[in-house]
């Protein structure tokens, strides 16, 4: 649970990096995103690995996509990763 609460931090403060007319689309889909997988096991490590890969690597797509530099991403990629 630690850890998906890391990844949303680092995901929304990610969001903040963005051009303000996009922050709110980009917060409202992350959370929406993480709510829709609250009830998956804790347990299943394999599965969400998975979804932290993803969201790791959906949060480069759109940094690429407003050109904010990628390395604005480290810490997510320590969580989600590393």
């Amino acid at each position: 649970m630690q850890k998906a609460l890391g990844v949303y931090g680092q995901v929304l403060r990610l969001v903040r990096r963005l051009p303000k007319d996009s922050r709110p689309y980009y917060a409202k889909y992350a959370r929406e995103n993480f709510v829709n997988y609250r009830d998956v096991e804790a347990n299943d490590t394999q599965f969400l690995d998975e979804l932290f890969l993803r969201a790791y690597n959906h949060s480069l797509w759109v940094l690429n996509k407003y050109s904010v530099d990628e390395s604005a991403a480290t810490k997510l990629k320590e969580i989600c990763c590393g």
